[in-house]
């Protein structure tokens, strides 16, 4: 039996899922195969010997942030693994505000990608993509 629902994080912690989605009513459904939970590593698209996926930002500020070329390859090999009507999703304050009508946009797709981000976020230029 396929899932009722997919969720695929990208995130340089995969080790830590599930983590407490594996506990309580959201892990008895996951055990019970109700739902799915896939990780991507974002290291896994970087090309340097030290798996390097931050960088200052472009248009200069502090701090480091995601570099877009990384993301954006790890963000090509999820599509690759999702349905087209997935959302992809990157959790910010900045954002959408997620509430019943996005969840149930989420339910009715199936499945959602979430990009997990590290350091002062992602390189803005991954934001201004199409479909994020």
């Amino acid at each position: 039996m396929d899932p009722l629902f997919t969720a695929q994080l990208l995130t340089i912690f995969p080790d830590m899922f599930p983590g407490c989605l594996g506990q309580s009513l959201a892990g008895k459904g996951l055990n019970e195969g109700l739902w799915a939970l896939k990780t991507l590593d974002i290291r896994d698209f970087s090309s340097d010997k030290h798996r390097s996926v931050d960088d200052t930002p472009a248009g200069g500020g502090p701090g480091m942030v995601m570099r877009a070329d990384i993301l954006g390859k790890a963000i090509d090999a999820a599509r690759a693994d999702a349905k087209p009507e997935w959302p992809l999703v990157y959790m910010s304050p900045r954002g959408k505000r997620f509430d019943q009508f996005e969840a149930t946009r989420w339910q009715k797709a199936g499945g959602v990608t979430i990009l997990c981000g590290r350091f002062e976020g992602v390189d803005d230029r991954v934001l201004e993509a199409p479909g994020v």
